[in-house]
């Protein structure tokens, strides 16, 4: 996980969520790539207090973040070829402190698996062929 120095500049210092300059963890308020404000919370975990997982929550004021917007959050704190993973989990463990908000998470403890490419969908459109044809 990774924190830029250019984040420091939409750093939250103060209050509950207040970090410093530098620090690996943290809140900002950043303007998005889709015209809104995103707040992200991120956490690179803690083995050590039984947090193994690097997180990152986006949310914006009146909506859910988009996937633009998600995506440009996981490229700010993750390499683009690191894998990393919005979850559903079990609905009796849910926790929701804020109605627009999604999460981002990855495991300190070993690889993300993934699915074959094929699996999701095709890479080149120009594979398909039309049924109109």
């Amino acid at each position: 996980m990774k924190f830029p120095p250019s984040l420091d500049e939409y750093r939250i210092e103060n209050g509950p969520w207040g970090s410093k300059p530098g620090d690996d963890f943290g809140a900002f308020q950043i303007p998005g790539p889709c015209g809104e404000r995103l707040t992200i919370i991120a956490s690179p975990g803690d083995a050590h207090q039984n947090i193994p997982w690097e997180h990152v929550s986006v949310s914006t004021r009146h909506r859910c973040p988009y996937w633009k917007e998600m995506c440009f959050v996981k490229d700010l704190f993750w390499d683009e070829e690191e894998p990393v993973m919005q979850l559903h989990p079990p609905k009796s463990t849910w926790v929701n402190n804020h109605n627009f908000c999604l999460h981002l998470w990855r495991p300190l403890d070993g690889n993300i698996p993934l699915p074959p490419a094929i699996a999701v969908g095709y890479k080149a459109l120009g594979t398909l062929k039309s049924t109109r044809e």
